[in-house]
């Protein structure tokens, strides 16, 4: 218990001296407002909307599973200078965000402030629940599924929504951010119902998916898939050997095509079950590149693309 203190102490002490090192909140080179995004597909969309007035940052790396990023005090620089914070929300951050903000002691990105934008609040969320939610059910979030940036018309009224906070923060500049918006999101529809058109075209019995986790729901619902089962019993629960059985069992019978999931889940699982059951894995980036310089649109079309081609293969 001593040990606990310490070490909390520790933390505390060591957070702090980074604020400070980190000198004046909001500080920015030539003007630019500072935009920091807990998930590298929000900061991809942040950096379209502001282009050359904006500095963008990203939380979350590309490979990292976004309900566990490891909360490391280096973070908290980044949200020392921020002007926005720009989250997911739906509790998809909750375990490591908000330790970085209350460490980050910015008021201007606060809850509640023109500096936080929660990009949830753009969409129609999927997959509410209705009834008591509690950790008997896995990770079910009570909010709603938060992994709704998989539709590329959600990335448009994202686009839209941060248009207008920037536009709040910089309003000399607010007509750019939404021309930039407004581009980004008649992108997203047009190649939204192109993509859809392209697997719609596939028989049925070509869109059989099985999933990892509970995580593509957008994905599949844009595309037209037809999710047979989840290789995870429950959401966040490692497959068991009965479960493994049982999917298998289904995959067959229904002649899935693939087996869909995010690189940041392990794969043994779902690569034995693809070999024995004749599926093709399909191994999906989670985000876009963001610090290699990936835009948000490209990344899902490269998506949509790899399945479509594990798809059209299956006999």
């Amino acid at each position: 218990m001593n040990m606990n203190r310490s070490f909390a102490a520790m933390m505390r002490l060591t957070l702090a001296a980074l604020v400070l090192l980190a000198g004046s909140p909001g500080a920015s080179a030539a003007g630019k407002l500072q935009v920091v995004a807990s998930l590298p597909d929000l900061a991809a969309v942040a950096q379209e909307v502001g282009g050359d007035r904006v500095e963008v940052a990203a939380l979350a790396e590309t490979t990292q599973d976004p309900h566990f990023v490891d909360a490391r005090p280096h973070l908290i620089l980044k949200l020392n200078r921020a002007d926005l914070l720009v989250h997911a929300g739906l509790e998809l951050e909750l375990g490591w965000l908000p330790v970085l903000v209350r460490g980050a002691r910015n008021s201007r990105i606060y809850d509640g402030t023109p500096g936080n934008l929660d990009a949830s609040t753009a969409i129609s969320v999927k997959e509410i629940p209705t009834g008591k939610v509690d950790r008997t059910m896995g990770d079910v979030h009570p909010t709603g599924n938060p992994h709704y940036m998989t539709d590329p018309q959600n990335g448009g009224r994202v686009a839209r929504a941060i248009a207008d906070r920037l536009a709040k923060l910089d309003p000399a500049h607010a007509a750019s951010y939404k021309a930039r918006a407004e581009a980004i999101q008649k992108r997203s529809g047009e190649m939204a119902r192109r993509i859809a058109a392209q697997f719609n075209a596939l028989p049925e019995a070509k869109r059989r998916v099985v999933t990892y986790h509970r995580s593509l729901t957008y994905l599949v619902d844009w595309l037209g898939l037809i999710v047979v089962d989840e290789l995870e019993p429950k959401p966040g629960i490692a497959p068991s050997p009965a479960h493994v059985a049982k999917v298998l069992a289904e995959m067959r019978q229904a002649k899935v095509a693939a087996i869909l999931q995010e690189v940041y889940y392990p794969s043994r699982t779902s690569q034995l079950v693809a070999t024995r059951s004749g599926a093709k894995l399909v191994l999906i980036p989670g985000f876009p590149d963001f610090a290699g310089g990936e835009r948000y649109l490209d990344n899902l079309e490269e998506i949509a693309d790899k399945v479509f081609q594990a798809l059209e293969s299956r006999s």
